[in-house]
């Protein structure tokens, strides 16, 4: 079997990210006995990755470097803000345990989109938030092995994502 459309896809991979000063460092290890799933062509993961990977069987190992630009694209200033301590209350109290430098927390943009965004700081002017990916202009590369390939399940394909190892129902 082949990587290939409609197909799902667990890989093992090392990520290692280019910090920018001493250049590639690790990131992110999945191993084998844990794969990262992924429906083939559905566009859930970047379309470089997926070139790489098209048409290998179980067992070929895999290498890419995605430079920001096929990545997470670059960093953007405007995607930092700063929001008002009084919009984080959770039932009417102040949410002091969301408040911390270093928590990522799933907001919703103006169209009413999932983002998430990682405080910076916090100050008397408010909660710094910034909503870059965390890559966001880094570098990538990724050294893997393909570990699993099978058919999608017809709800896997209509809902284009993998649901499980097997497969599973929503109930």
């Amino acid at each position: 079997m082949k990587v290939e459309k409609n197909k799902v896809v667990g890989i093992s991979y090392q990520l290692k990210v280019d910090d920018g000063e001493s250049g590639m460092v690790d990131f992110e290890n999945v191993p084998e006995n844990q794969p990262f799933l992924f429906l083939f062509g559905t566009g859930a993961v970047f379309p470089k990755f997926e070139e790489a990977l098209e048409g290998k069987s179980i067992g070929d190992e895999f290498s890419v470097f995605l430079d920001f630009e096929d990545a997470y694209g670059d960093y953007y200033e405007e995607r930092k803000t700063i929001i008002p301590k009084a919009n984080f209350k959770q039932e009417g109290k102040k949410a002091k345990d969301l408040l911390k430098v270093g928590a990522v927390i799933p907001m919703q943009d103006d169209k009413g989109n999932q983002v998430k965004g990682e405080i910076t700081k916090i100050d008397y002017m408010g909660v710094h938030m910034d909503f870059n990916p965390p890559l966001a202009a880094h570098d990538l590369q990724f050294d893997g092995k393909i570990v699993l390939i099978r058919d999608a399940q017809p709800e896997e394909i209509e809902h284009g994502h993998v649901h499980g190892p097997d497969g599973h129902h929503h109930h």
